[in-house]
């Protein structure tokens, strides 16, 4: 990475002349088909140079990545979610290849934290073309058994995670409604969880929690501000820690995390730090969705890790 592309947040312009176009055609429950389609129609209308790559599988999506940077491409352009964008983020993360997003999933956090439109593909094609990139810093995750896992929103782990253990482990409904059926049943087992963390080696935190979200950037679940305050260029990760019990406490947070003003409650504290060491027993961390590692963890921020593309602000 250059001296100049590794000031974070900093933005400046680069010549988009050939992409790599990775597309999850499950994202959006298919949506992001037509989606890829539309985006690639206009990025070729516009003169750019298009490979179309599909993944099998998040490793395949990942190998195709890989072998795109070594032939050489000015920025790899993912249609889909935040799950699929976590695959090209694992291959882009500390090299000068540019992120592009076509948003086509259900949360699309990602895309809503750097302005980039969720409802039209021709408009984020655009922005691709423009070539605008800032350099943003990067979440990473690392439980010292190999798994080194990075992520651009948020790592989620407590209450979150166990509401995610459970949706994956329903076969039915499918969408969103197994993820608030989910919800619900936690909520019938909710319990407060021993949780110490280590906050840059010299804070350290035990406190029993209902749920801990580290931020990178502000949000996660389609919009939710969990962490209102975060700085995706600042070199640390956002800390939102819940303390609520019983159960009435815990809903009483979703409307106004809405908002983001669920900070000011006395059952929520934040903080902010590079590096975390995060320990609860039998609780697993999901970043930008997926499942990443069972605690404990090391989860840090990585200062200027990548560079995407966005609109000119």
């Amino acid at each position: 990475m250059t001296a100049e592309s590794a000031i974070t947040g900093q933005l400046r312009r680069r010549e988009i002349a050939k992409v790599t176009a990775l597309t999850n055609p499950l994202s959006g429950h298919g949506a992001a088909v037509g989606a890829a389609r539309h985006a690639i129609a206009r990025l070729k209308h516009r003169g750019v140079e298009v490979v179309e790559i599909v993944g099998e599988d998040a490793e395949d999506a990942r190998y195709l990545v890989a072998a795109a940077l070594e032939k050489g491409t000015d920025a790899v352009v993912v249609t889909g979610g935040d799950g699929v964008i976590s695959n090209a983020l694992q291959v882009l993360a500390g090299t000068d290849v540019p992120l592009g997003i076509i948003p086509a999933g259900t949360g699309n956090d990602h895309a809503r934290e750097f302005g980039i439109p969720t409802k039209d593909p021709e408009a984020a094609a655009d922005i691709v073309i423009n070539g605008w990139t800032e350099t943003i810093d990067l979440g990473r995750i690392s439980d010292g058994r190999g798994v080194d896992k990075w992520f651009g929103t948020v790592a989620a782990t407590g209450f979150d995670s166990l509401v995610t253990d459970r949706a994956n482990r329903m076969r039915w409904p499918h969408g969103r409604l197994r993820y608030y059926i989910a919800m619900l049943a936690e909520l019938s087992q909710l319990r407060l969880l021993p949780f110490r963390m280590v906050l840059d080696g010299t804070t350290e935190i035990d406190s029993d929690l209902t749920l801990v979200a580290l931020g990178n950037t502000r949000s996660y679940g389609g919009g939710l501000l969990i962490c209102p305050n975060a700085n995706h260029s600042d070199g640390l990760l956002d800390i939102t820690m819940a303390q609520s019990d019983p159960r009435t406490k815990l809903t009483r947070l979703s409307p106004p995390a809405l908002k983001g003003t669920h900070v000011e409650l006395d059952e929520v504290s934040t903080a902010r730090a590079k590096t975390i060491h995060v320990e609860c027993p039998g609780i697993n961390v999901y970043a930008d969705g997926d499942f990443a590692c069972p605690l404990p963890a090391e989860i840090s921020a990585v200062p200027a890790a990548l560079q995407i593309l966005r609109p000119n602000r």
